[in-house]
């Protein structure tokens, strides 16, 4: 299967994950709009994803996929199983010691995440409460990462890319159930969601074991063992830790400085999750597949093969992600209209969140470049060079989020996390090109300036129909079902002119993903 129709499976079921989400966050916004309940929710779930995109996605994802792909191909598939078995294993174990030690001492560590709840006693021990309700979803969430990692270097990724639709749905049941029961905008409303999120855990955990069954891939957890295999893969996580977590990191340091502000916390969160369908849909889309490809093509001595693919990874990654970043800074308005604008969430709440959507969108490109040129790193087993810039990054971002803040609140913090984005996806990016790991081939730089031109007159385009004829839609009283069709006519417009000028122009062609990575 080539890298851009592997790629396109786990986009489309990241899509799928994602409008689901959608919903999900819009029965959120709707029973809790943007006030202490949801601030104290908000940071509650964010404490254990930070930690799973420490340990799971940047330590596994980063450093055990190269490692059980050269076991693979040059030990055969039993080693590697034992390999992951034995990974799992300590992974687990060091799981439940983590997360029951975190449970224990949340008082001491969830003000350390969330500073401006010290003086709103009320919202501190509820987020407290949530969060250790929360906390276990990292257990599971980490050994399904592994498992995931697994598949994906067999080749197979449909269940790793499906199984976030089961958090979704279990939000979602778990939100309905609450609007049955009365309970809605209350912290017993809280307490339900948080407990959705671990069930979600390990309803996701439970489908990547029976994935992995029937792949031929028997990796059960047992007694832990410091194997020679396991000590290099622990050796080798320590950058990747820090180096795949950096947006998590960031993102973190960001919501505990906008608890400093009136629904800063919840305006970000918000604003995030419309910001992560593009990334999650193109950028980690592209990294999942990218990093088991490049692996096996390095593996295989095929340098000129590697180049190849990375070529073409970010051909379609700035494709896909350029528009979409336009998309969400010119009509942000009437996305967060009609997706958010409903009961507790209202028109002062969309402009709340506007702004801040904007200034990540900013940082769009940066995040999905930094998707594809880590995996580079990574399949040749560097992982202290990411680890570097991904530090770099984070004192950088939390430089700039405390200065921005002052004047700007939550969307200088929002602004902050773009600016250090672009600084390490630049880091990346001449770092690669300096080691004679990455040059730009003819076809990419035939067809960048043809990129860019798409996007300018899609922007435009959009711009210019929101600025008169469909202003009146999203006046205050225009109501939802004008809201509604306005948006579907500027996307209707944004997809059409932008595929039509790219297939006119020769920017990209719907046939590369049908027929492979050809030239």
């Amino acid at each position: 299967m080539s890298l851009l129709r592997a790629a396109g499976r786990v986009g489309s079921l990241t899509l799928a994950s994602r409008i689901l989400g959608f919903f999900r966050d819009q029965l959120i916004a709707f029973t809790f709009g943007t006030g202490w309940v949801a601030d104290a929710f908000v940071v509650a779930q964010r404490l254990p994803n930070l930690f799973r995109a420490l340990f799971a996605e940047g330590a596994f994802n980063n450093a055990f996929v190269p490692l059980f792909t050269r076991k693979h191909e040059g030990e055969g598939a039993e080693k590697a199983f034992v390999f992951s078995r034995d990974a799992l294993s300590v992974m687990a174990f060091w799981m439940l010691i983590f997360c029951g030690a975190a449970m224990a001492f949340m008082p001491w560590i969830f003000p350390l995440f969330a500073q401006g709840f010290s003086d709103e006693p009320a919202t501190r021990d509820l987020g407290i409460e949530l969060t250790r309700i929360c906390f276990p979803y990292l257990g599971f969430m980490s050994l399904t990462a592994l498992l995931g990692g697994v598949l994906n270097s067999l080749g197979r990724y449909t269940a790793a890319a499906a199984a976030p639709i089961l958090l979704n749905i279990c939000m979602i049941a778990f939100n309905l159930a609450g609007w049955w029961l009365g309970l809605g905008n209350t912290p017993e409303g809280g307490r339900l969601q948080a407990w959705a999120v671990t069930a979600g855990g390990v309803a996701q955990l439970a489908l990547l074991m029976i994935a992995a069954a029937r792949a031929g891939a028997p990796v059960w957890p047992r007694l832990p063992r410091l194997t020679p295999d396991v000590k290099l893969l622990l050796m080798k996580s320590v950058p990747g830790i820090i180096s795949g977590g950096v947006t998590q990191i960031n993102l973190a340091v960001a919501t505990s400085l906008a608890t400093a502000f009136a629904g800063g916390a919840s305006a970000l969160y918000y604003a995030d999750r419309l910001f992560q369908l593009p990334l999650g849909v193109i950028g980690v889309a592209i990294g999942v597949v990218l990093l088991p490809t490049l692996s096996r093509r390095l593996r295989a001595g095929d340098e000129a093969g590697a180049l190849d693919v990375k070529n073409r990874a970010l051909e379609a990654a700035l494709f896909l992600t350029l528009p979409a970043a336009l998309a969400l800074i010119v009509i942000g308005r009437p996305i967060l209209h009609v997706v958010y604008e409903h009961g507790a969430f209202t028109r002062e709440a969309t402009l709340h969140v506007m702004p801040a959507l904007a200034a990540f969108a900013v940082g769009l490109p940066a995040f999905t470049l930094t998707k594809v040129f880590q995996p580079g790193f990574f399949a040749r087993e560097d992982t202290r060079t990411p680890m570097y810039f991904a530090m770099a990054t984070v004192v950088v971002n939390i430089a700039l989020s405390f200065i921005l803040a002052q004047s700007l609140e939550h969307v200088g913090i929002a602004l902050a996390s773009s600016i250090a984005a672009w600084l390490n996806a630049l880091a990346l990016i001449f770092t690669a090109v300096k080691r004679g790991h990455y040059v730009a081939d003819a076809r990419f730089r035939s067809r960048l300036p043809r990129i860019l031109l798409c996007v300018a007159v899609m922007s435009a385009l959009l711009w210019a129909l929101l600025a008169y004829p469909l202003a009146p839609n999203y006046a205050e009283k225009a109501g939802f079902l004008a809201g509604l069709w306005g948006l579907l006519v500027l996307l209707a417009a944004g997809l059409g002119s932008y595929f039509g000028l790219a297939h006119l122009t020769g920017a990209f062609r719907l046939s590369e993903l049908k027929g492979g990575d050809s030239k």
